[in-house]
């Protein structure tokens, strides 16, 4: 099992309605780290999800469903995107500055690396962002 992150702008993409949704395929990527990150998606890996921007707080739990294939909307081979289902809401979500503040979580890629769409967690990051969000 692998976990990740992926990030959302709650206006283009929101986990309300990922939910109402109940299924898509993540697109959009153009970043090359972020890229072989979904490359690396399994189907079954967990999935955390951010809304960037406004809010800047994990918000629910999705899973991975189908991996990576040739995103539909470019004719570019090198994006790909991995199809995902949502499995449930954090009772409470988890502020990037909570994130940022937790002596456990101050490598994780979201702080390390901020712009970066789509990040690997470690088990135990994963893990304490979930106890957070409980």
């Amino acid at each position: 099992m692998q976990y990740f992150l992926v990030k959302s702008e709650p206006f283009k993409y929101s986990w309300e309605q990922f939910n109402k949704d109940g299924r898509t395929f993540w697109d959009g990527v153009r970043n090359y780290q972020a890229r072989n990150n979904l490359k690396e998606m399994k189907e079954g890996d967990l999935v955390l999800f951010y809304h960037s921007n406004e809010g800047k707080n994990v918000v629910g739990i999705a899973k991975v469903v189908k991996e990576f294939y040739q995103d539909p909307t470019t004719d570019d081979e090198r994006w790909v995107v991995v199809d995902l289902v949502p499995v449930q809401s954090l009772k409470n979500p988890v502020s990037l500055e909570a994130i940022k503040n937790d002596e456990r979580l101050k490598d994780v890629s979201l702080v390390r690396q901020g712009r970066l769409s789509v990040m690997t967690l470690k088990p135990e990051e994963f893990d304490r962002i979930v106890e957070l969000g409980s």
